[in-house]
């Protein structure tokens, strides 16, 4: 296939056998006639969850607005601080019990993109809500070819109880298309990875895989020849952008080629490691940060979420030197050594946040970068886990909405505001606003001065 510049657009893309690479935003694609400036650009977003809530102490800034403080959990924030508003007071009334008993955790994962009470049941009869993430999907379903990308680091199981006398589908998912249909999330970074850039039905992308391994070929050598004839056609900085491209993509891959060689090992779970998965749970995660950068960054998705974590997750991050499990930490009684504990893992998941910013910051795009055309929302829908209280959220939102929100602020909103309020500004400017979504009483204010 000959590619000629003037028949390039966003959905361009470089194919080979068993591959199709799609081109990342290039000014060559432009008219000549339209500045940078005012080049349209996509906006998305990323929905991350974290279970078992947080060490709220460590967590919130004093000081409201900007220039505002990084306590210790976010203190990996230091050199972003300018991209990411911290929003203090949203709730989620949903997670609360209201007359259902126990199962806090399962109703915080179900609940912190729905905004709906779930119905508590172990069986097949499982009821939540349609979360942000699918709301927006369903209305610019395709725009890409991805409606959405759902990821996750620990497997789920969409039957038998998990919490209290609900689902583990609860429990594994945050993103429902349904009131009684859960997304099921990918975990291993080797899938999405042939997701993102395979042809084919996933039977086929499988098979052409397994072929480049056998050739100890890469995805890249089977797009030289288009990459090459594309090179020549582009100026000089679109030349350099797709270099660095193809080599952030070769990069990827090579370390998702480094974990199929690793002894499978599982210390924490009772389950085996798959290949393409890292032991290490920091690669792991941002393995699947990158896949994330790498669907906006060729347009193959504009929204995604990632479960760190399933609810109630009783991990242990030994890497950090905290062996406890995570949940068990939680349940910390006021006990001042297993709240050091918490703030670890706290800060740990708040690094790898931090990571996945500075990743999307990094990739020019128009007249800004990546991330000023985008939202990430990270959270919990659990405040404190040793109280399991739904008020008062430890809540980021990093991304400059495309224009659309002033960052780097500390925000502190009314008592009891809900937590979809945000989801509703943010379809706002996603553009797919909505009349009300979940519990909201009204898009959120305060977002942009």
């Amino acid at each position: 296939m000959t590619i000629q510049i003037s028949r390039l657009t966003r959905r361009t893309v470089l194919r080979g056998l068993g591959v199709s690479l799609a081109l990342p935003f290039l000014e060559s694609i432009m008219p000549r006639s339209v500045a940078a400036s005012a080049v349209t650009v996509p906006r998305r977003m990323a929905f991350l969850f974290v279970p078992n809530g947080v060490h709220l102490p460590d967590w919130t800034p004093k000081r409201l607005g900007y220039g505002y403080d990084l306590p210790h959990i976010l203190s990996p924030l230091s050199r972003l601080r300018d991209d990411v508003t911290v929003l203090s007071g949203l709730t989620h009334d949903k997670g609360r019990s209201n007359g259902d008993g126990p199962g806090d955790h399962a109703r915080s994962a179900s609940v912190f993109l729905t905004g709906a009470q779930p119905r508590k049941t172990d069986g097949s009869d499982i009821r939540s809500g349609v979360s942000v993430d699918q709301v927006a999907a369903q209305a610019t379903r395709g725009a890409t070819r991805f409606a959405s990308l759902e990821l996750g680091c620990e497997p789920g199981r969409g039957a038998g109880g998990c919490d209290s006398g609900y689902s583990c589908a609860y429990s594994s998912n945050v993103s429902w298309s349904a009131e009684s249909t859960p997304v099921g999330k990918e975990t291993n970074p080797k899938f999405v990875f042939q997701r993102l850039f395979g042809d084919g039905t996933p039977l086929d992308q499988d098979k052409d895989a397994l072929r480049r391994h056998a050739l100890k070929k890469s995805v890249l050598d089977f797009v030289a020849d288009d990459a090459k004839r594309l090179q020549n056609q582009l100026g000089r900085n679109d030349q350099q952008k797709l270099d660095e491209f193809l080599n952030g993509v070769r990069e990827v891959e090579r370390r998702i080629e480094r974990t199929d060689d690793e002894p499978k090992v599982s210390v924490d779970f009772d389950y085996p490691i798959p290949r393409g998965t890292p032991n290490d749970y920091a690669e792991h995660i941002r393995l699947l940060c990158d896949m994330i950068v790498l669907a906006f960054q060729t347009d193959r998705t504009r929204i995604s979420t990632f479960m760190l974590a399933n609810a109630g997750s009783n991990r242990s991050y030994r890497h950090i030197d905290v062996p406890e499990g995570h949940h068990n930490l939680s349940h910390h009684g006021g006990d001042a050594a297993k709240h050091a504990k918490i703030r670890e893992i706290n800060r740990f998941h708040v690094n790898q946040f931090a990571y996945l910013i500075e990743k999307l910051k990094s990739i020019p795009e128009a007249d800004g970068n990546l991330l000023d055309h985008s939202m990430i929302c990270y959270g919990s829908a659990i405040s404190d886990g040793n109280r399991h209280n739904n008020e008062n959220l430890p809540v980021l939102l990093a991304g400059g909405g495309g224009g659309t929100i002033d960052a780097g602020r500390h925000v502190q909103v009314a008592p009891e505001t809900p937590m979809c309020n945000l989801f509703m500004a943010m379809l706002d400017r996603f553009g797919t606003p909505v009349d009300f979504f979940g519990d909201s009483t009204g898009a959120l204010s305060g977002l942009q001065i």
